[in-house]
Parts: structure tokens; C-alpha cells; sequence
């Protein structure tokens, strides 16, 4: 065995991995990164970037069909579905230099590819090599969940980590979950001309909004999709091009292709997290507010941290450890502004609390104001007014913001910034937008807080009149 000594070593070349590693070693620490897959982790090449390429294809097909309002024929897609997934590839591998061995040894990490595995509190073996460490950071991130569904070890079936590379288009989909990943995936291959349907035991995008959520599930509907809520699966049967997935109240929905969409599980097998002394939760590794697990010298981040799974939240997680883990200063992370957002059309973003939630916590302290896209002009002119925006608000600052419609994950980073920064809805309100954009939203949002204080005010009237009357 090889033994190498460094100050940082990084377990996962994912998001959060890469960030640490960069930001460690630019600053001077020695730092060592071990991936035994994929460089880039599963956001480059399985997750978030495939998918929106995807999307994006889609989105294409679908716009042929639906040009007419616009004064512009129809015209049917003529999709290829192979070369639509040429499409995402040639992304990934745009990409793909930017999370590289080579550029990441240019910075001056030592990259290793091989799993690591503790051996000790301190020490990992990766390969044929032993690595002390005066910090690890484990950022190993997830995989998909592959539920213990009867039958399901006979069929051929699906993940985000296999979809992508699928070159035959189905002619019908099935997906097993309703969440993020699955109703993006039914929208874009119902786009691309499958036909799709989505099997949800509970409520399908359960964690967001109802009221939003709604929103986002009847316009899927609308394109075709069927969406099967409370039919949580007991049996899958039947073989390539011919799958039946039957559900515990009698229901069987028939398919030629499966897709499981059902929930991330943490990658922690290889770990040996035992011999280390780190602590595990039902959901990921167990750490504390400054993502500190058990072993005082060893974080987690990201999925792997078994929190909020996204991979904005494992680059946020890596700057919170590089304060203390190379400065040992205090860091801590936060949850309350960090957003999400589902990139189906129309979009669904969500930060801080949902109304149900601040209801819950603020009761009648809490005051909900509410902004409709079809009052947008440049929605207007886009032919994009499905949607809404909706701000809770408790003593003049915002503690949550939904938002269903055009662009809703680019306007929720207004709303990441103020709730970051514990700003006021009246510092919201200060803000110009040019016209017309769909920005305005946000700023339209915040003035209604306030037009009912100026417009519906008898003091504020009262004050204007004296002034009109006797103030020269």
C-alpha cells in the first residue's frame, strides 16, 4: 500500500466534491479527490443537466405544434428520438471539461480514481493506496431508489442513470412516481410523442403547494398525460414492450417502457462508515448544523448528508465547510432560503415556507399576497400567463415564496437573496424592473403588500387631501 498524507481528501467528484476540492486547493490546503466513477457526479451526467436538454428538445417539438397563436402554421414534429438524445450528450460533453481530472489536477488537486473506504477514524485505502487526512469530506451524493416492488427483478425498467442513454423512443412510458424527476420526464417524453402515464401513490409533486402544484398537473393533463394519484403499486409484470403495473386498489396500467422515479437513496455502502465512527440516520449520514458528522474531523455534504437533495444545496454545503474547515472559523448551514424548482412548463419554484406551513407557524401574524401572470405584460405577449406568484409575509419580511409559471425558477432568486439577507418587502418594492419582463412579477408581488396600506388607507387619504389643500 501506498500512503499518502494530505490536508483535505474529498470523497466524490459530484457537485459538492468538486467545489470543496477547487476552493480548498486554490487557498493553499493539499487536497486529495477520490471518484471511482464519473467525474462531474450525477447532476452532469445523469441528473439535472440531461434532463433539461431533454427538456429542451422537447420543448422545440412542442413549439412547432403550437404556433398558430403566434401567427405562425402548425406543423407536426417530425421527432427523432435518437438524435434528441444526441443532443443531450453533445451538452454533457460541453460541459464535461469544466468538472475534469485535468482541470481539476491544473488547479492542484491530487485526483485519484478509485471508491475510498475507511479503514480508520483518519485513514481511507482507495485502490492500492492509504490516505491519512487532517479533514474528510464525504460528498458521495445519491442514487436512485429502487423500491422492493414485486416482480420488478423480471422486467427491465428504467432510472435517471440509464434513461439518458436510451435510444428507442417508447411508445408508451410508464413512470413509477410522481415527484420532480418523473413529471419532468412525463412532460418531456409526452412532447416528444409518447404517450405517458405517471403512477403516484400519494399526491403527485406532494411537496409543494397544492394550490401551484395544481397548476403544473392540469397542464400536463392537458398535453396528454395521465397522472394516477393514490395508486401506490403492488405488483409489475410482463416484459419488454409489454409491462403492467398493478396497484393495491385493483387498478393495472399496461406499457411498453418503465421508468422508476420514486426517490434518491444516499451512497454510503462503500463507506465503512463503522470503522470511521461516523453515524447514520434512516435518511443519510448524521451531521450537525456545520455539517460535522460524529467523527469531529469528517463532513458531509450534499445528498449524502440525507437533507434538502439538490445540487445547489451541495455547492451552498461546500462553502460552509471551507470556512471552518480551512480557516476554523464557526460555519453553519441554513435551510430557510434555499429554493427549488421543478422545470416542467409551466415551472413550479419554491422558497422557505409553503402557506401551509407559515400558516402553521405564524397564524394570524401571517399575511399572504398574491400577484396572477395574466396581468404580466410581457406574459401577455408571450402567451404565457398560466401561473401565479404568492409571498408570505409576517411583520414586513418575507418568509416563504411560491411560484407556478413562466421562468418560476429564475424568478425565485430574488427570493433566495431576500430571505438570505433578511430583507424587507418595501426593499423588494424599491427595486426597478425594466419593461416589459416577466421580473416585473416579483416587484408586482411586493406592491400588492402595499397597496391596500396606501390605497386603502383613510390616514394616507386624509393626509394627501390636507396637503393637496393647504400646502402651496
Amino acid at each position: 500500500m501506498t500512503p499518502i498524507k494530505t490536508d483535505i481528501l474529498v470523497i466524490g467528484a459530484g457537485s459538492g466534491g468538486l467545489s470543496v476540492a477547487a476552493g480548498a486547493s486554490q487557498m493553499g490546503a493539499d487536497v486529495t479527490l477520490l471518484e471511482g466513477h464519473r467525474m462531474g457526479g450525477d447532476c452532469l451526467n445523469f441528473g439535472c443537466v440531461p434532463s433539461k436538454a431533454l427538456l429542451a428538445s422537447a420543448k422545440q417539438a412542442y413549439g412547432q405544434g403550437h404556433g398558430a397563436r403566434f401567427g405562425v402554421a402548425d406543423v407536426a414534429p417530425q421527432v427523432d428520438y435518437a438524435a434528441a438524445k444526441d443532443h443531450v450528450h453533445d451538452v454533457i460533453a460541453q460541459i464535461t471539461p469544466m468538472d475534469s481530472q485535468e482541470r481539476f489536477e491544473g488547479f492542484g488537486v491530487r485526483v485519484i480514481r478509485e471508491y475510498g473506504t475507511f479503514i480508520s477514524p483518519t485513514e481511507v485505502r482507495a485502490g492500492d493506496q492509504v490516505i491519512s487526512a487532517r479533514r474528510v469530506v464525504i460528498a458521495t451524493g445519491s442514487s436512485p431508489l429502487v423500491p422492493p416492488i414485486p416482480g420488478l427483478d423480471k422486467v427491465p425498467y428504467e432510472t435517471n442513470e440509464t434513461l439518458f442513454d436510451l435510444r428507442e423512443k417508447p411508445e408508451h412510458l410508464l413512470i413509477i412516481g410522481g415527484g420532480p424527476i418523473g413529471m419532468e420526464m412525463a412532460q418531456a417524453h409526452v412532447r416528444l410523442g409518447c404517450k405517458v402515464t405517471v403512477i403516484e401513490g400519494m399526491k403527485a409533486l406532494g411537496k409543494d403547494d397544492p394550490e401551484a402544484a395544481a397548476v403544473v398537473l392540469d397542464a400536463l393533463r392537458g398535453e396528454g398525460v395521465e397522472i394516477a394519484e393514490d395508486a401506490l403499486v403492488s405488483e409489475v409484470a410482463g416484459q419488454a414492450g409489454a409491462i403492467t403495473v398493478s396497484t393495491q386498489d385493483g387498478r393495472s396500467f399496461v406499457g411498453t417502457h418503465l421508468l422508476l422515479a420514486v426517490g434518491r437513496k444516499s451512497n454510503m455502502d462503500r463507506l465503512n462508515l463503522e470503522a470511521a465512527g461516523v453515524d447514520v440516520t434512516r435518511t443519510g449520514i448524521k451531521v450537525d448544523d456545520s455539517l460535522r458528522t460524529t467523527n469531529k474531523k469528517i463532513y458531509a455534504i450534499g445528498d449524502v448528508a440525507g437533507g434538502l437533495q439538490f445540487t445547489h444545496v451541495a455547492g451552498y454545503h461546500a462553502g460552509v465547510i471551507i470556512r471552518s474547515a480551512l480557516f476554523g472559523l464557526p460555519s453553519k448551514a441554513k435551510t430557510g432560503h434555499i429554493p427549488w424548482a421543478t422545470y416542467t412548463d409551466p415551472e413550479l419554484a419554491q422558497v422557505g415556507l409553503t402557506e401551509m406551513q407559515a400558516r402553521t407557524q405564524y397564524s394570524t401574524r401571517l399575511e399572504v399576497v398574491r400577484f396572477d401572470y395574466h396581468h404580466n405584460d410581457r406574459a401577455i405577449a408571450e402567451r404565457k400567463t398560466t401561473g401565479f406568484i404568492k409571498v408570505m409575509v409576517v411583520k414586513g419580511r418575507p418568509v416563504g415564496v411560491t411560484i407556478v409559471g413562466h421562468q418560476a425558477g429564475e424568478l425565485i432568486n430574488l427570493w433566495s437573496l431576500a430571505l438570505a439577507n433578511n430583507l424587507k418587502m418595501s426593499q423588494v418594492a424599491a427595486m426597478v424592473s425594466p419593461y416589459p419582463t416577466i421580473g416585473e412579477v416579483n416587484k408586482r408581488a411586493a406592491g400588492a403588500y402595499f397597496s391596500p396600506r396606501l390605497f386603502e388607507n383613510q390616514a394616507v387619504k386624509r393626509v394627501v387631501g390636507f396637503v393637496q389643500k393647504w400646502i402651496p
